[in-house]
C-alpha cells in the first residue's frame, strides 16, 4: 500500500486525541473521518500519528525509553479485510488465529464483527474469553494439548477441538470426554510460506483407525480440519484438501458419528486472496452441501498490512570501502530480530524500511540542514519534490541492525536512500502486522512491550470499538 503525501504544518492533518479515546497501555486512538472513504484516509491518519508520536520525543533530553520502537495501527484496514472477507467468502465464517497478533483491539473489534477464535494455549482462551467471547465461538485448534490447558478448557466450556493422534484421544477421553471433535488431516502445504504438515496432520492411512478408536471411546466427531500452511500460494491445495475432508467424513458418517462443521484452516494472504477464496468456494460448493457449517481460521490476513511500526536510529557507523573509498554506514536501530523484527527469522519476511523523519538531506555532494521532515512517504510535497531530486543526484547505502549484542541482528543487509539518515531519526516499516510483536523477546535486557497507537479509517469499525 503507497504511502500518500501530507501537509504536516495544516494542524488538522490529525484529529484531537482526548480522554474517551485512551486505551490503558496502548496509546491513543483517533477516531474515523466522516464523510471520506477509509482506504483515503487511512494513510493520512497513521502518517499523523506517526509524526505527532515522533514530534514529542526529544531524543537528546527524553527519559530512558521514551524513544522506544512504537507501533501505529490502522482498525480500519482490520475492518475492510472482514468486510472482503464477507463478499468472497460468505459462507465460511472466519476464527481470528489470536497466535498471528493478539492485540486486545483486534480482538475487540473482530467480536463485535461476529468472528470466531482460533486459539492454542490456555492464555489465548482466557484472553478470548475475557473480552466476552462465548466459549462456543472458540475453537482449541492445537492438536497435541497441555494436559492442563485441556482442563482449564472443558472447566471454561470450550468444546471444539483438533486431534490427530491416538494419545491425544485418550487423553480427551480422560479430561473432557464432552469435546466436540475435529480429525485433523494432513495436507500438501508445499507452496506454503511457513509449512505445518512436518508438525501436524493424520495421513488418510491412519483417519480410519482414529476415527474408530473415537468411536470405540464414545467420544464426538464433530468435523474434519485441515490447514493448507500459512501464507499458501497454491489454490490448488484447497482443492485436494477439500476433497480429503470430504472422504473422511463420509467415512465418520459410516462409523455412526453426525460431523456437522469442516475447518479449512488459514494460510490466506491478502495479495492471493481473491484466487484463493475462489478455488475455495468452488471446491466447497463441489463437495459439501450447504448443510454443512463451514469454518477457517486466518490470521496474518486481518492484521499484517494494520500495523506500521516506527524505529529511532540509536547509533551510526560509517564504513569506508578500502578500495573504492567510497562510504556506506550501518545504522543501529532500538529494534531488531529479538523484538518486532522477529518475523525476519520465524516468519520469512523481508521488512522495507522508510525514512520517516531525517533532520539532513543529500543536495548534490553536500549534506545541509533542514527544518523540515524529509521522508519517502509521510510528508509534504515540498519534501517530496526534494526527495526525488536528492534521489537523482545521489543515493546513500545502509545495512541496517538491531539493537542487540548478536551478530545475527540484521534487519536489512543493504538499503539505498537519498536521505542521509543520523542518530536521532527515525524509519519506519509498513505490513508489520503478523508474527511481529507477538513473538518479541527481552533477550540482552531489551523491552517486548512497544506502545500501539490507534487510528481508525472506517466508521463503522470507530462505532463499534467506541472510538
Amino acid at each position: 500500500m503507497a504511502p500518500s503525501a501530507i501537509d504536516y504544518n495544516n494542524d488538522n492533518a490529525y484529529l484531537s486525541v482526548t480522554d474517551s479515546h485512551v486505551k490503558r497501555g496502548h496509546g491513543y486512538a483517533v477516531p474515523a473521518v466522516e464523510g471520506l472513504d477509509g482506504m483515503s484516509v487511512a494513510k493520512e491518519m497513521i502518517g499523523a500519528a506517526l509524526q505527532k508520536r515522533v514530534r514529542a520525543v526529544n531524543t537528546d533530553t527524553c527519559e530512558a525509553g521514551e524513544e522506544d520502537a512504537f507501533f501505529v495501527a490502522d482498525m480500519g484496514e482490520v475492518y475492510r479485510q472482514h468486510m472482503r472477507w464477507k463478499k468472497h467468502l460468505g459462507r465460511i465464517t472466519p476464527h481470528y488465529a489470536v497466535k498471528c497478533n493478539p492485540d486486545p483491539v483486534i480482538i475487540k473489534l473482530l467480536a463485535a464483527l461476529g468472528s470466531g477464535f482460533d486459539c492454542a494455549s490456555k492464555t489465548e482462551i482466557e484472553q478470548v474469553l475475557q473480552a466476552g467471547v462465548e466459549p462456543s465461538r472458540i475453537i482449541y485448534a492445537q492438536p497435541c494439548k497441555t494436559k492442563s490447558y485441556l482442563r482449564y478448557t472443558a472447566q471454561q466450556g470450550v468444546k471444539q477441538m483438533t486431534f490427530d493422534n491416538t494419545d491425544e484421544l485418550y487423553k480427551i477421553k480422560a479430561i473432557c470426554p464432552q469435546a466436540e471433535l475435529y480429525l485433523r488431516i494432513l495436507t500438501d502445504d508445499s507452496a506454503s510460506l511457513c509449512r505445518l504438515s512436518q508438525k501436524f496432520g493424520a495421513s488418510m492411512d491412519t483417519a480410519p483407525e482414529l476415527l474408530a478408536l473415537a468411536r470405540e471411546l464414545d467420544l464426538d466427531i464433530a468435523g474434519v480440519a485441515f490447514h493448507v500452511g500459512s501464507g499458501a500460494s497454491d489454490p490448488t491445495a484447497f482443492h485436494k484438501a477439500v476433497l480429503d475432508a470430504r472422504n473422511v467424513f463420509d467415512q465418520a458418517l459410516a462409523l455412526g458419528f453426525t460431523p456437522h462443521t469442516l475447518d479449512v484452516g488459514g494460510g490466506f494472504i491478502s495479495e492471493t486472496f481473491d484466487e484463493m477464496a475462489a478455488a475455495l468456494s468452488q471446491a466447497l460448493d463441489q463437495h459439501f452441501s450447504p448443510s454443512v457449517r463451514i469454518i477457517a481460521e486466518p490470521g496474518r490476513y486481518y492484521t499484517s498490512a494494520a500495523f506500521t511500526l516506527a524505529c529511532n536510529v540509536i547509533a551510526r557507523r560509517t564504513v569506508q570501502d578500502p578500495i573504492t573509498g567510497l562510504h556506506s554506514y550501518m545504522l543501529y536501530l532500538n529494534d531488531g530480530v529479538y523484538g518486532n523484527f522477529s518475523s525476519i527469522i520465524f516468519d520469512h519476511q523481508h521488512p522495507v524500511p522508510q525514512v520517516l523523519s531525517c533532520a539532513r538531506r543529500i543536495t548534490g555532494l553536500h549534506c545541509s540542514s533542514s527544518l523540515s521532515l524529509a521522508d519517502s512517504g509521510y510528508s509534504s510535497s515540498d519534501d517530496e519534490t526534494s526527495a526525488v531530486r536528492s534521489a537523482q543526484q545521489k543515493s546513500v547505502e545502509y545495512s541496517i541492525w538491531g539493537p542487540t549484542c548478536d551478530g545475527i541482528d540484521c534487519i536489512a543487509e543493504s538499503w539505498t536512500s537519498p536521505q542521509l539518515v543520523d542518530v536521532g531519526d527515525w524509519l519506519y516499516f509498513e505490513d508489520m502486522g503478523a508474527y511481529t510483536k507477538c513473538s518479541a523477546t527481552r533477550f540482552n535486557g531489551f523491552t517486548d512491550k512497544h506502545e500501539t497507537v490507534y487510528v481508525c479509517s472506517e466508521a463503522g469499525a470507530s462505532a463499534l470499538l467506541g472510538f
